[in-house]
């Protein structure tokens, strides 16, 4: 289940670092293949739907001049990677072919207590849609065996599969039939619409343990594998090449690095011994030469503090 099979290539191919980004939302699968609630992605009835080429076109103009992106996403000066992840959504959409965008992050309030926000309401060839959009990245725990959508944590331990999906699917996606949210609706002459999410990222699984995919999952969800700082040292034995750590805000789209961005040497060493023990989660990549002297993504790890998981989300 991936919406353009044929474009899975693409975000390799783009240069500039926002428009990679904005490839992977769009061309990203959703982790999951089946859900108790609709699930739909966002480009469904649009003519880039039925014509990939196109999108591709406007992608690869896109990454030639990206201005209007780069001064779209400066709009906001928040970065945190799931609103950094909803401002693509929302710039793809303004500029979708047969998409009408109506209102994006909309508040839903009774007697000034904010009960929620709509991501992301839009028209198409369809209808009326309510999108839900989000982008998570979860870990396998420990001892569990992976099937259980519960065995799957955020890398701060805070947040859990089950549990955000449920959040998703029992408070946002009904918040747009609220008697509250249908009168805001109204005075925005929008009707009826359509709830549905789309839920996008990757699943990273324990190194050296058998571990199995959540079920429901979709069978080629994005994934890489998670490690104890303990291990590394082995772990870096037995996957020897070159490693470097992605900065938060480049953790959406496979890494693609020029020549100079390569850490040498010892860098990585002494980044390790550097790093605090009770640092948070870092996303280590390891990259190999491709065309044009670009170095990309080959695979890529977390290595959490010896404590991880600090806690289960109840």
């Amino acid at each position: 289940m991936t919406p353009f099979p044929s474009l899975t290539d693409l975000p390799s191919q783009l240069r500039q670092p926002a428009v990679r980004d904005l490839a992977w939302a769009l061309l990203s699968p959703p982790l999951l293949a089946q859900v108790s609630w609709p699930q739909r992605h966002p480009l469904k009835a649009s003519r880039w739907g039925q014509q990939p080429a196109a999108l591709a076109d406007w992608l690869l103009a896109l990454d030639a001049h990206s201005q209007a992106l780069t001064q779209w996403l400066s709009q906001s000066s928040v970065r945190r990677l799931g609103l950094y992840y909803e401002r693509l959504w929302q710039f793809a959409l303004h500029a979708a072919p047969d998409i009408e965008v109506l209102v994006a992050n909309l508040p839903i309030r009774q007697q000034g207590h904010t009960l929620g926000e709509l991501d992301m309401l839009l028209r198409d060839d369809e209808g009326v849609h309510h999108l839900e959009l989000a982008i998570k990245l979860y870990l396998g725990q420990p001892t569990c065996s992976g099937t259980d959508l519960a065995h799957w944590l955020g890398p701060g331990s805070h947040d859990r599969l089950d549990i955000k999906l449920a959040h998703m699917g029992q408070h946002q996606l009904p918040l747009s039939s609220s008697t509250q949210a249908q009168q805001r609706l109204a005075e925005l002459d929008i009707h009826q619409p359509q709830a549905a999410m789309w839920l996008a990222g990757y699943l990273f699984y324990p190194w050296q343990q058998t571990y199995a995919a959540p079920r429901r999952s979709n069978l080629i969800h994005l994934r890489g594998r998670w490690l104890h700082r303990a291990n590394w040292e082995s772990f870096a034995a037995h996957n020897p090449g070159c490693w470097q750590p992605l900065p938060r805000h480049a953790w959406l789209a496979p890494a693609r690095l020029d020549e100079q961005q390569l850490w040498a040497g010892e860098r990585l060493t002494q980044w390790l011994a550097a790093l605090p023990e009770d640092a948070n989660a870092q996303l280590l990549v390891r990259v190999f030469e491709g065309p044009q002297h670009a170095w990309l993504e080959a695979e890529r790890v977390f290595l959490v503090n010896d404590s991880w998981p600090l806690q289960a989300t109840d």
